[in-house]
């Protein structure tokens, strides 16, 4: 049947037909120390992200997206400046087979709704992926977000000698029990993937610890990168009071943030979130809710290059997920100087290194919010902490290291 829709796609789908019966499988020991750079110029790196194209192209930046594209894009960015052959493997959203933007070469897959339901992960998905991944003829592919790309990323590498890093992005990647993953198969998928990746990225030491306990796995951890702000506003001229930036997912609880409004009638928040497949009724459901907070702005979604501009204008910034990986949010708030108020406080930082508050109930996040928006003297200190400790921790050089190190010893099992 894969050969009547697309004949080369018999011949792809039975290079992987062995990867899909793999789902008893053996942790793999972590790879020995690299034995050679990456060198810029020769080693060849492609990005596996298929919703990525909305953040590196403003074209289509109307699409929603989420943290890791735009990790994807600004490390993609990154690598090319410094001499790589980068390219990156995105959705088919109606632009050109292969272009490039910003030093980066797209090959297109296939479309994200693309296909018939049941039949379409063969082809055109499984085909799309596989044939992208072969025009992109990198040394090693990056993938990150649990779900079935990164299993056919490695089989794809294992029959053509390449390599894969793979990037936790959520905690939930790192627990059998709690993966983000609708259908049994993909989860399947994406496990033979895990176990067999030459190298495996985690974004905090719980995410290290998890991913031990639970898959045997050794990982390195790694930082994220963050575009510059520009401009640092003070604190009399910022007009949004609070800020929530999310995806309108269950599991972010973006009701928390209207009752939150609800009980602070006298401040202006800000929430900003599109919908997401699958939770459409949420999504009208939290946008008639706000239309009823009279302080209460409900943007809906925003493209990726305009959303700074809120995190600029913002005192405080809030997040009601009781689960992420590390938000990216959380950095392009600290970026611009907002303290945040969070539920969710990843290896305990913002507690630890003062970046704002972490708290358990939706009480003691109004009391922060209302201390930090209250005076700029209780402001100040917080959002100096936040800027100084992204100008230590965060500067480009300092977080490449690692992936370059990942890139690296990847490259050297070859």
């Amino acid at each position: 049947m894969i050969g009547e829709l697309h004949p080369r796609g018999a011949h792809q789908a039975s290079e992987v037909a062995g990867m899909l019966d793999a789902v008893s499988v053996h942790p793999l020991p972590a790879p020995e120390p690299a034995t050679r750079a990456v060198i810029p110029g020769k080693t060849r790196i492609c990005f596996v992200g298929l919703e990525n194209l909305p953040v590196i192209s403003r074209q289509y930046n109307h699409h929603g997206i989420g943290g890791e594209q735009v990790q994807h894009t600004l490390l993609a960015r990154a690598l090319a400046k410094q001499g790589f052959e980068v390219s990156m493997v995105v959705a088919d959203y109606g632009q050109a087979a292969i272009e490039k933007i910003d030093g980066v070469t797209l090959h297109r897959a296939h479309g994200l709704t693309e296909g018939i339901p049941v039949l379409r992960f063969l082809h055109p998905r499984l085909t799309g992926l596989w044939a992208a991944l072969k025009r992109a003829d990198a040394d090693v592919y990056y993938v990150s977000c649990a779900g079935p790309q990164l299993g056919i990323a490695v089989a794809f590498a294992r029959i053509h000698d390449k390599r894969v890093v793979f990037r936790i992005a959520h905690d939930a990647d790192c627990d059998p029990r709690k993966l983000i993953i609708r259908l049994w198969r993909d989860k399947k998928i994406y496990e033979y993937g895990l176990r067999r990746a030459d190298a495996v990225l985690a974004q905090s030491a719980q995410q290290a610890r998890a991913l031990k306990a639970n898959y045997g796995l050794d990982c390195l951890i790694t930082s994220m990168l963050v575009e510059p702000p520009e401009q640092q506003l003070a604190f009399d001229r910022r007009d949004v009071d609070v800020l929530w930036v999310n995806n309108l997912r269950p599991f972010k609880r973006p009701q928390l943030a209207l009752d939150l409004a609800r009980g602070m009638p006298h401040l202006r928040f800000h929430m900003i979130g599109g919908p997401q497949g699958g939770f459409e009724a949420l999504y009208e459901d939290i946008a008639q809710q706000a239309r009823q907070i009279p302080n209460l702005t409900f943007h809906g979604q925003v493209p990726y290059h305009d959303v700074n501009g809120y995190y600029e204008r913002a005192r405080v910034f809030i997040n009601t997920s009781e689960s992420e990986g590390f938000p990216n949010s959380y950095l392009q708030a600290w970026q611009r100087g907002a303290p945040t108020v969070a539920f969710f406080d990843p290896d305990g930082l913002i507690a630890r290194a003062g970046l704002g508050a972490a708290v358990g109930t939706l009480e003691a996040m109004a009391i922060e919010v209302q201390r930090f928006v209250q005076t700029e003297g209780s402001w100040l200190p917080a959002s100096v902490r936040c800027q100084s400790f992204m100008h230590a921790r965060y500067g480009d050089a300092t977080v490449l290291a690692p992936y370059l190190d990942a890139f690296a010893r990847s490259a050297a099992l070859r």
